[in-house]
This record gives C-alpha cells, sequence and structure tokens, in this order.
C-alpha cells in the first residue's frame, strides 16, 4: 500500500501552461486548461515530478487535508493466475519491482487481472512509479505484454522508455559476441529460470 499524503497546488500567476507537469505526470492527474495547470485531486498521487520538472517554479507540493492509501489486494484475484501472468512475463511474483514505493510484481499483475491495461491505470490502482517512474516501467511494459496489450504511450506522458532486453530476449549473435568477455548469458538465464518457475511449483507460496 502507497500513503498519498501530498498534492500539489498551482500558482496560476506563474503558470505558463507549458504542458511539462502533464507530460511527466504517472497518472495525468494534471492537465493545462484555459492556459493554467489544473490538478485532479481525486487521481493524483503525491509522487511531486510536476512540482520537480515546473521550469517557473510554478507548483508547490502541499500537505493533504486527508492521506489515504492506494493499493491491490493480491488475494482478491485467483492467485494461480497472478502466478501465470508473472512467470510468462520472467518475474517471480514476490518481485519488489518498484523499490521507491515497494510494489511486487504480483499486485501489478493483479492489477491488470482486475482490468488496467496501462502504465498509468496500473499506477493509479497501485502507486507504482510514483517515486522516480523510471525503473518501474521496465516490469510493468512486460507485464501488460504478457497479457496481451500492445501499447503506445498516451498524449501526455513522456515517462515511458521502451522495453530493455531481458535474459529471454538476448540475440544469437549478442550472446557470441559478448560470451568471451566474461557474460555468462545462458547460466544466467538458467539460474533466473529457476527462481520464477520455483513459485509454479509452490515452493514460496
Amino acid at each position: 500500500m502507497k500513503k498519498v499524503t501530498l498534492l500539489p497546488r498551482v500558482n496560476n500567476d506563474r503558470c505558463k501552461a507549458c504542458h511539462t507537469c502533464e507530460k511527466v505526470c504517472p497518472v495525468l492527474a494534471i492537465k493545462v486548461k484555459q492556459r493554467k495547470a489544473v490538478v485532479d485531486a481525486d487521481r493524483c498521487r503525491g509522487c511531486a515530478n510536476c512540482e520537480q520538472r515546473c521550469l517557473f517554479n510554478a507548483i508547490t507540493m502541499t500537505k493533504r487535508d486527508k492521506a489515504f492509501e492506494v493499493g491491490v489486494d493480491v488475494k482478491s484475484v485467483d492467485y494461480k493466475d497472478i502466478i501465470d501472468l508473472c512467470v510468462k512475463a520472467h518475474l517471480h511474483p514476490e518481485q519488489t519491482i518498484c523499490y521507491c514505493v515497494g510494489v511486487r510484481a504480483e499486485e501489478v499483475a493483479a492489477a491488470i487481472l482486475k482490468g488496467a491495461k496501462t502504465p498509468e491505470e496500473i499506477s493509479l490502482e497501485t502507486g507504482i512509479r510514483t517515486g522516480c517512474t523510471i525503473e518501474c516501467i521496465q516490469p510493468i511494459l512486460r507485464l501488460l505484454d504478457a497479457a496481451g496489450y500492445k501499447l503506445e504511450p498516451v498524449e501526455g506522458g513522456w515517462q515511458w522508455y521502451g522495453k530493455t532486453a531481458t535474459a529471454w530476449d538476448l540475440s544469437k549473435e549478442v550472446k557470441e559476441k559478448y560470451s568471451s568477455r566474461g557474460f555468462y548469458f545462458e547460466e544466467d538465464r538458467k539460474v533466473l529460470d529457476k527462481i520464477i518457475d520455483g513459485c509454479k511449483k509452490g515452493e514460496d507460496k
């Protein structure tokens, strides 16, 4: 669970409607309307990206009158389905994939199984990507891809970085080129497969 305690306030005198805040919000909670940034308090997850990136210091994070928690209960869906989705994405269900917030792969999988279809929807439900917003986009995209969703960044969201190659994606040419330089791609993959396959056999749940 992520506890949301902050909310951005916009100084309209300083706001220049540059749209930067829109482009860095992981949950699309801030929009420029009539040439001023407007915050949707219900959607905001208090990450402070808008404040940190504003070129005109027009946004200040303030304490909410009432804090609230966001998160998805993994018990609300069949855990076998969570395991299947995580394994397909080459992730262990109990693996932490967002260190800023502490979200595990199982929670993101549960969010997807409950209907979340984009990184923005997943962030809204779980709080993932409301820290650095960078590292955890990779496993999110892997899980969405494993669920069959083929996505393109939505208008407004710049915090997408294309999937990087994993141990399961490397081409034969890359493996051959670097295997003589101290890289053990096949050995690494076997270890990772063993860890992930363990959850299918009920060794970790």
